[in-house]
């Protein structure tokens, strides 16, 4: 046996080696059979007859075939001569079809391929381009038969080159792909030549090639190893910007390059602003600061001159210095003259009065009815807090940060609306670290680095973790029963009755269907007479690199599709890769898709549910100690839960923090005068009053807006207490402290010094809050809900504050003042102490330490001068710090620390080779029926060169501006192709059978003769309005096969949707953007995206019959975040500027026109702000709506910090402005820092301790300096510009006072002079005696009193 197999073997090579190459021969004729040496083809592999004879003169219907098939051999009909028989023309054309189908974009491209293998199966000089390597004896019928199963075909490279070159840039639409990389085996797209792509092509393992063929590439003149006889083919190839012999048209831009227009390179984006050759900012900023210091030093100069001047002017008589009244006496002001006094001055002085008494009549009345008071106080605050009950918290992000009538929010709404939302994402990135890789010599592709975690071993522990996820169940109470994946996965080719193996599950077990016995499949092969054992590892390589193929080029014959038969991309597989090296990647991604249900949808609930326990799972399988990966994952639903998470472990640390301010404000407020009167003096009920007066203006709030509906946030929750209890602390401080000051006077009623003094500081009072709550309601105006929500609640609750302040913390006041008249212990009110209270006004610590040091040493000249210029280079420099503020917030600064969020992230933007998907939407009003609405859209042959899909491949050109890295798929593309009759896709059952409807390409070629269309004669196959609206359902509703790869089912049966007549009202098409990794990246690529879609806009308007209000808009599901960043900027100057106007306009009313003043004080504000973002700058925290909101609370703490001292400057009447500004720095300026900055900073600090990265930048950080910039502008530069640039006294003010001192002086003198009379009448003096300790005490009753009592109502408006 052995011997006559050898025998066989000597004679097929002595036949082989007589076989003749000459031309007009042939080396193969007819069909002989099937190739025993392959299985599992995807095509019958019927090889031909060895037959060394003439070529055949063809006629009739075997010439018409060959026309049909091979134009490029036509010679006419009784001059053509060719080596193939009709059978073997049929069998050609099967296979030409199934390629032609991918190819058939590039009408030169799929003239070429089929040019080429026409010359090999029907060349009349075939003897001399082929060499037969290898035949076999058949059995078929009871006849043997000699076939040929291998031979070699010998090409030129000008031809070889030119075949590749107008095949190698043709895509698929529907992946984006490039269809050489399905074409070229293992090497894929990158790395295919025209040497690979033939190799794959005669490879029999292909599942195309029925017999070997070995393609061999000779230089021109190079005839060295050629066989005799042998003349390697040199047809011409044509360029697949040419048009072919049979009419078709040339490719199209997308698919090859040599046909795209010149296009610019898009201007690149613009550098940074700069001046004089630096940055312009920098020198904008040194300009300004040279010009504030050089005024400032200019106003020095001219002040020192001109009071220089008037000493001189004294000294020589020419001014009078001190003044004398006719009594002789020093005055410290000049005597005014009622005619000087202006009508602002008049105002301002009867707005102080009327506002002072208006209070003081108001706080008498509250602190006579104190339970009364107490009692309607909380009747009114308990209705508005019944409102309460049905209260909304939005906890959606996008409700929270994206306007319902923002542009992203609407385009988001239209794409829900027309097409199912974005599915919703489960997924894991895993990691081998301490895996050590290994080199893999293939048999079919050579060495190979495979990393650690690229092993059979994990790759296996992966599938069982795959399918434990897969098999999840639960009980649902939404369905009543058990679900499980199938009930809520994301099934694209299977969307009605869904099995678990529908559902969409990229991973990389699914190259191996999910089964460990392809896993473990081994055989041996033979390649170029090698054989070795091939395993998963050549198959993984090959569907890698070609992730579309149905069937690999290894002896496996494994499927490369995943088993819901979509296939699977090598970066939604793989990821840390470089250079498409797949199998050294440093990942492995496995993502589950759901579909993303409406919130009101049971179904969501179920899926919500579902991914609670995909959760679970997946931690459990991170502490298992079996587990040899490490990894990140996240749900859809992760982000909203950590942040949910995060703010109910962060809410004891705002409950400390407010109770580190409860306790500091009880403390501060109390009088110790002795260890004996502790417990009366303090301040410990009327703290907590306090607390709860901004407790309840908070629920007051709340519960109003929740009772006309207008939802809350946890932004509210958690600032709007804050700030309210900024404010309030502050108000409660100056009253109390200033209560506390003031000495009763002789018969007066508690309740009257009460509202007396109330009516000394309501005004300012009054001034801080009315300025903050109008600033809020205006703050109101922005279009971010986040931030227009705050605003609304902050603005009531102030305002409800300041009310409660004025009724039930006065009402609240006058108990505690009565307990502490009857030396009543404050929580034992039984108990009373024996010590009484000093007579003395208590002044506190803080009073007399600033009178007496602080400001002295604040106010001095060289500290005044040293102070602006410190305040004019911080200015300064904050303003250039301001314009390089962060723009942004990265979804990482949302997650807890520890967050497993955290660990997603970082693994995502590592490992992650491309970005997210973007859509561009196409709205009502385009005809895609008409052929100009085709071409304006489509990317193939004969489509306009700036159609929409033609404009988005030019973006890819320049990912690194675009930030688009794959171009869009096309439903209008694939529908064409899919229509040509040249592909198996689009056929109509014989008329006898289902009345001619439509007929999958699975169905046997007997039972649909008809094609759907006829092949144009230019090759631009376009179908009219009829055929379009007829074929269009059965393209997005046929499942892509190796038959007919084109189907739409899964790739576009939800991209088209169409109204009850049949127009096309909604369509998108797919792109992915590059990786994006920040904010900034992130809003750049939506503005680039818009600028593409406008641009894609304004051409399509111009084809006839399209609507003007025709739009083309791009939809990725992170807009509605990131749009807010192309508009924070300009609104948060919009709503900051709005916040700033009322501050100027209150103050300037409360203080009668006062618009230096107002000046003043908008000018401090402004300058806290600004150096906020400065420093915002400097500690790394982005401006975004967080922080926008935050600003304007800034506002709101900074009127605090500056309008109460501004106004205590105001109504000072010392003789000269720093004695004025020494008087508020000392009397306000205690009160304030007690108030305001010591409220803040205990509660600010504790929030240092929060989990959430969120609080501790934008809560913690940025109050923190907010309320040292405030506090620092209030207290050291306020001061100091006042004692500059302050507004002179009243002199209305001064008028009535020196008029009072007048009248009072006349009183005394009137009661001296009748004394006298009466002396002169010589009463008797024991009749009329007078004590002189007596007549010392009328005279003070009568006269300083009263003179005192006149100048103190006066002066303590």
């Amino acid at each position: 046996m052995v011997h006559l197999t050898a025998l066989l073997v000597v004679l097929t090579c002595m036949v082989l080696s007589q076989a003749q190459h000459e031309p007009g021969y042939c080396a193969f004729y007819e069909e002989c059979g099937r190739n025993p040496l392959i299985e599992g083809s995807l095509i019958p592999p019927i090889v031909p007859c060895l037959n060394y004879s003439r070529a055949r003169q063809l006629t009739g219907q075997h010439y018409r075939k060959l026309k049909q098939v091979c134009p490029i051999l036509d010679h006419g009909e009784n001059n053509t001569r060719a080596c193939c028989s009709l059978k073997q023309l049929s069998s050609l054309e099967m296979s030409l079809t199934l390629s032609k189908a991918v190819l058939i974009r590039c009408p030169t491209c799929a003239e070429n391929f089929a040019h080429l293998h026409c010359i090999n199966t029907c060349s009349p000089n075939q003897s001399q381009t082929v060499k037969i390597t290898k035949v076999m004896n058949i059995t078929q019928l009871g006849e043997t038969k000699e076939v040929v199963v291998g031979y070699q075909a010998f090409l030129s490279t000008t031809f070889a080159d030119g075949a590749f070159q107008s095949c190698q840039n043709v895509r698929i639409p529907a992946t984006g792909g490039l269809a050489i990389a399905t074409m070229c085996g293992r090497y894929g797209a990158k790395l295919c030549n025209p040497q690979r792509w033939y190799d794959f092509q005669g490879d029999s393992s292909n599942g195309l090639a029925p017999l070997d063929i070995d393609f061999r590439l000779v230089k021109e003149g190079d005839t060295e190893g050629l066989p005799k006889g042998v003349i390697p083919y040199n047809g011409r190839a044509l360029m697949c910007n040419e048009t072919t012999p049979s009419g078709g048209q040339v490719c199209s831009c997308q698919d090859c390059q040599e046909s795209c227009p010149s296009v610019s390179h898009p201007p690149p984006p613009p550098g940074p602003f700069r001046l004089l050759g630096t940055d312009g900012f920098l020198v904008i900023s040194l300009i300004l600061l040279c010009l504030l210091l050089f005024a400032f030093v200019l106003y020095i100069s001219v002040s020192c001159l001109a009071k220089s001047q008037k000493r001189e002017d004294e000294k020589k008589g020419k001014r009078k210095g001190r003044g004398k009244d006719q009594n002789s006496n020093d005055v410290t002001q000049r005597l005014i003259d009622p005619s000087e006094v202006t009508c602002a001055e008049r105002n301002s002085m009867a707005a102080q009065a009327f506002l002072s008494l208006e209070f003081r009549n108001w706080g008498t009345f509250m602190a006579t009815y104190p339970l009364t008071v107490l009692l309607l106080s909380a009747a009114v605050v308990a209705v508005f807090a019944a409102g309460l009950k049905s209260i909304e918290l939005i906890t959606d992000p996008v409700e929270l940060w994206s306007a319902p009538d923002s542009r992203a929010r609407q385009e988001k709404d239209f794409h829900d609306t027309h097409f199912d939302p974005f599915f919703r994402t489960n997924q894991l990135i895993l990691t081998a670290p301490d895996r050590k890789g290994h080199i893999y010599d293939s048999l079919l592709f050579g060495l190979q680095n495979f990393s650690g975690i690229v092993s059979k071993d994990l790759i296996i522990e992966l599938l069982e973790l795959q399918k434990r996820i897969q098999n999840i169940e639960f009980w649902s109470d939404d369905l009543n029963r058990t679900a499980s994946l199938k009930d809520v996965c994301f099934a694209p080719l299977s969307p009605n009755n869904v099995s678990l193996t529908d559902c969409a599950v990229n991973s990389l077990p699914q190259y191996f269907q999910n089964s460990i016995d392809n896993i473990n499949a081994k055989v041996n092969m033979t390649e170029l007479g090698v054989t070795k054992e091939v395993d998963w590892r050549d198959h993984l390589i090959y569907c890698l690199n070609s992730p579309l193929s149905f069937k690999d080029i290894t002896d496996l014959g494994l499927s490369c599709m995943a088993d819901y038969g979509a296939p699977v991309f090598s970066f939604l597989a793989v990821g840390g890769y470089e250079n498409d090296d797949f199998t050294n990647a440093e990942a492995l991604i496995m993502t589950f898709s759901l579909n993303n249900y409406a919130r009101n949808n049971p179904k969501f609930e179920v899926a919500m549910q579902w991914e609670k326990e995909f959760l679970k799972i997946v931690q459990d399988y991170q502490k298992s100690p079996a587990n040899n990966f490490t990894f990140a994952y996240m749900a859809e639903r992760s982000l909203e839960d950590e942040i949910n998470r995060t703010t109910a472990e962060d809410i004891p640390i705002f409950m400390i923090s407010y109770a580190v301010i409860f306790v500091y404000i009880a403390v501060a407020l109390g009088e110790y005068s002795s260890w004996k009167r502790i417990l009366v003096d303090s301040k410990f009920l009327v703290g907590l009053g306090g607390i709860l007066v901004v407790g309840c203006s908070v629920l007051a709030s709340m519960g109003f807006y929740s009772w006309i509906g207008i939802p809350s946030s946890l932004v509210v929750l958690q600032v709007v207490p804050f700030l309210v209890l900024a404010v309030g602390a502050d108000n409660i401080f100056i009253f109390v402290l200033e209560f506390q000051r003031d000495v009763r006077r002789p018969g007066e009623k508690r309740e009257e010094q009460i509202g007396r003094v109330l009516g000394n500081v309501a005004p300012s009072m009054l001034l801080c809050s009315l300025s903050e709550s109008v600033c809020f309601f205006l703050g109101a105006l922005s279009t971010m809900p986040a931030v227009k929500t705050f605003a609304l609640y902050a603005a009531l609750a102030v305002l409800m504050d300041f009310i409660l302040q004025m009724t039930a913390f006065v009402a609240l006041l006058s108990l505690d003042a009565r307990r502490q008249d009857n030396n009543r212990c404050e929580l034992l009110c039984c108990v009373t102490v024996s010590a009484q209270h000093p007579k003395k006004p208590n002044e506190g610590f803080l009073l007399p330490l600033m009178r007496k040091y602080y400001a002295p040493v604040l106010l001095h000249r060289y500290t005044r001068i040293l102070v602006m210029f410190v305040f004019i280079f911080m200015l300064c420099g904050s303003v250039f710090l301001m314009f390089n503020v962060t723009v942004g917030l990265d979804q990482e600064l949302a997650m807890p620390q520890g967050s497993y969020m955290l660990d997603y992230f970082k693994y995502l933007y590592k490992y992650f080779e491309v970005g997210v998907p973007v859509y561009f939407v196409t709205k009502r009003g385009f005809n895609f029926t008409t052929v100009e609405g085709m071409n304006a859209v489509c990317s193939s042959v004969g489509c306009d060169q700036f159609s929409l899909t033609q404009k988005i491949q030019y973006a890819t050109n320049y990912p690194d501006q675009s930030y688009i890295a794959i171009p869009a798929n096309s439903w209008v593309d694939d529908f064409i192709d899919w229509l040509n009759p040249g592909s198996k896709c689009c056929r109509l059952y014989n008329a006898n059978i289902n009345n001619g409807t439509f007929c999958p390409a699975s169905e046997l070629a007997q039972r649909c003769r008809r094609k759907c269309m006829v092949a144009p004669p230019d090759g631009v196959l376009r179908p009219n309005v009829t055929q379009f609206d007829r074929y269009l359902p059965d393209f997005l509703g046929n499942r892509p096969d190796l038959q007919c790869p084109k189907g739409g089912l899964g790739a576009y049966d939800k991209a088209v949707v169409k109204d009850a007549s049949g127009e096309i009202i909604a369509s998108r098409f797919m792109a992915y953007h590059t990786p994006l990794t920040n904010s900034q990246e992130f809003t750049a690529a939506l503005l680039k995206s818009r600028e593409l879609a406008h641009n894609i806009t304004m051409g399509m308007r111009q084809i006839p019959g399209t609507s003007p209000d025709f739009e083309v808009f791009p939809y990725t599901l992170t807009n509605v975040f990131y749009e807010q960043y192309l508009t924070v900027v300009p609104e948060g100057l919009f709503n900051i500027s709005l916040c700033l106007l009322p501050t100027f306009v209150v103050c300037c009313l409360l203080l009668g026109l006062d618009l230096r003043s107002g000046l003043l004080n908008l000018i401090t504000i402004i300058m806290i702000v600004v150096d906020t973002v400065g420093v915002m700058t400097l500690w790394d925290i982005d401006y975004n709506a967080v922080a926008l909101i935050n600003l304007v609370t800034a506002v709101g703490i900074s009127v605090e910090f500056v309008s109460h001292m501004t106004r205590s400057f105001a109504l000072s009447t010392k003789p000269s402005h720093v004695e004025r500004a020494m008087e508020a720095t000392a009397n306000m300026g205690s009160a304030v820092f007690a108030g305001v900055a010591m409220t803040n900073l205990p509660g600010i600090l504790v929030l240092a301790f929060a989990k959430a990265q969120l609080i501790q930048i934008f809560f913690f950080r940025l109050n923190l300096v907010i309320t040292l910039l405030g506090l620092a502008h209030g207290l050291i530069f306020l001061p100091v510009l006042l004692s500059y640039f302050g507004p002179g006294v009243n002199k209305a003010v001064l008028l009535q006072l020196q008029q009072a001192k007048a009248k009072a002086s006349q009183e005394l003198e009137t009661r001296t002079n009748t004394r006298q009379v009466y002396d002169n009448l010589s009463y008797e003096d024991n009749e009329i005696k007078l004590d002189p300790d007596s007549e010392k005490a009328v005279t003070d009753a009568s006269g300083p009193s009263t003179i005192k009592e006149k100048v103190e109502r006066i002066d303590r408006f």
